[in-house]
């Protein structure tokens, strides 16, 4: 491995390690974060450290401190999971346009191969390459249901969402430990729903399509749900799953 790969990978453990940290609550809104914290918590170098608070503070997870350093920014649960459903509306308003137009057909191949891949990558989710793997097509997936919509308002829109912290469709997937089956009940869920939203919009069901692509969005909470290692439902999106199952 070069010096270059070494760091990339010091760099993606510290970033990971530490938005772990942030979600789980084990550091608290206002908590101080330092490059030789994350040196002795992860066993990296400053340099990685350091790329990961900016990479962190650029996801708005962490505020620059006036003098030194960042702490970790304050966000209450309803803000989390408000900007989990704008996700999911918006991508909901994407599935239901795609349905109700012709989407050319080298489109919906293309969300047909990458459904196959994930159902691939699912059935032996159990290492961090594949875990790597399994973020990249999930990304893919959500990129081409934007470019099935062939919308260029709701694309400026979803990009400014997914800037947000918690806006991404894999915002607490990258900190999961993906060998623990309750993980793989929700990443399986998740995957069904993929295969389902091609369905509808194949077969121009606009209705049921934007319904299941703005449910898809509640597996974000659930994973953190699962981050936090509680067995209870999160009351507030537990209401707003509730509501959606019923139109």
């Amino acid at each position: 491995m070069t010096e270059s790969d070494t760091t990339k990978s010091q760099t993606l453990a510290a970033f990971l390690g530490l938005r772990g940290l942030i979600v789980d609550g084990t550091l608290a809104p206002g908590a101080r974060v330092s490059e030789p914290l994350i040196v002795e918590r992860f066993g990296v170098s400053r340099t990685p450290a350091r790329a990961a608070l900016a990479q962190l503070a650029e996801e708005g997870l962490l505020a620059k401190r006036e003098k030194s350093g960042y702490e970790v920014k304050s966000y209450t649960e309803k803000d989390v999971f408000q900007a989990i459903e704008i996700r999911g509306i918006l991508e909901g308003m994407a599935a239901r346009l795609a349905a109700d137009r012709d989407v050319p057909a080298a489109t919906l191949q293309k969300m047909d191969s990458v459904v196959l891949e994930l159902d691939d990558v699912v059935a032996r989710l159990t290492t961090d390459s594949e875990q790597t793997e399994y973020v990249h097509l999930n990304n893919e997936f959500h990129r081409l249901l934007l470019e099935a919509s062939d919308s260029e308002m709701l694309a400026m829109s979803l990009d400014r969402i997914k800037a947000l912290p918690f806006g991404s469709p894999n915002a607490f997937v990258e900190s999961l430990t993906l060998n623990h089956g309750a993980v793989k009940k929700v990443l399986i869920m998740a995957q069904e729903q993929h295969r389902a939203i091609v369905e509808c919009i194949r077969a121009g069901n606009s209705t049921r399509a934007e319904r299941l692509a703005h449910e898809h969005s509640f597996c974000a909470a659930r994973y953190l749900q699962l981050l936090r290692a509680k067995d209870e439902p999160i009351p507030w999106i537990a209401e707003k799953a509730k509501r959606a199952s019923r139109k």
